[in-house]
């Protein structure tokens, strides 16, 4: 059933996916006591409650739209999908980089329509690797093979062989995308701050920024309004990245919140960011104890 609704979607004019995710996205946030409570929390706090009020109803419509957009992206032509990207802004970034030699790590939060980022990539910019977690629905992950390796698209999966890919790459002069914001399992990461509450923050993207001759860029793609298409946002982290690990998982989430607060109702505020693995390590005392 879920795959030819998947199929269903992916027949639709990308204004009707995006209504009907905005519907599906208030059919979440009032069925689920624990979807609501988890972005109003999410929201208020990185923006304070009086912005969080502003912005709800279009956040809660964007969590939607985020899922449902995925089944037009993976399944339309590709040439019809990057025709709804109507401006990039920040391209030169990776022209620099690639001119210069360098390695690129793409970082992508859960912002807008982070799906386009690398399939944009690998059709204009040349090959990279993506690192991917299988659904948690196995029956879409042939959907989302499909859709997600086209242009020069490589995939990674999130074990050691992918990461051991990743490494590769990087070494080889390419580049690597990531979702930076996910929770990582225990023993993959580290306690940082995001919008000032400690949240286990995964070590992987930070350790490759270590590499040698490795350039960091942030990238998103923000939707626009009535199935207008998207513009895709990229440049460097603010604050740039660098220092021991710690000091650089701390500067990649400041990166992502830089991200989130240029678009804030686009984010996946319902994301449990906050979530702790049963076996993370104990807070250390900098931190204060995250609220319950």
């Amino acid at each position: 059933m879920l795959v030819f609704v998947f199929r269903l979607l992916g027949r639709l004019p990308l204004v009707w996916v995006h209504r009907l995710g905005a519907l599906a996205g208030w059919l979440a946030y009032l069925g689920s006591a624990r979807h609501r409570h988890t972005l109003r929390e999410n929201l208020a706090r990185a923006v304070g409650e009086v912005r969080a009020r502003e912005l709800r109803r279009a956040a809660i419509a964007a969590c939607g739209q985020q899922i449902l957009e995925l089944a037009w992206v993976w399944q339309r032509p590709l040439d019809e999908v990057l025709a709804k990207i109507v401006r990039v802004e920040g391209a030169q970034h990776i022209r620099d980089a690639q001119a210069a030699g360098r390695s690129l790590l793409v970082l992508t939060p859960h912002l807008g329509c982070f799906e386009l980022c690398s399939i944009w990539f690998g059709t204009h910019m040349g090959s990279c690797t993506v690192l991917y977690r299988p659904p948690r629905q196995r029956a879409l992950e042939p959907i989302l093979l499909a859709g997600r390796e086209r242009g020069q698209v490589r995939l990674a999966a999130a074990n050691a062989h992918g990461v051991r890919m990743l490494v590769r790459t990087l070494r080889e002069g390419g580049t690597v995308g990531i979702l930076p914001d996910q929770t990582p399992k225990s023993g993959d990461g580290i306690w940082a701050t995001f919008f000032g509450k400690p949240a286990w923050t995964m070590t992987l993207a930070a350790r490759l920024s270590e590499m040698r001759n490795v350039d960091v860029l942030m990238m998103r793609a923000e939707r626009l309004p009535r199935g207008a298409g998207y513009v895709l946002h990229i440049r460097p982290p603010a604050p740039s990245v660098a220092g021991e690990l710690a000091a650089r998982a701390q500067a990649i989430n400041h990166a992502i919140e830089h991200e989130i607060l240029a678009c804030p109702a686009q984010y996946l505020w319902a994301y449990p960011r906050y979530k702790v693995p049963g076996e993370a390590a104990p807070l250390p005392p900098e931190f204060s104890a995250p609220a319950a």
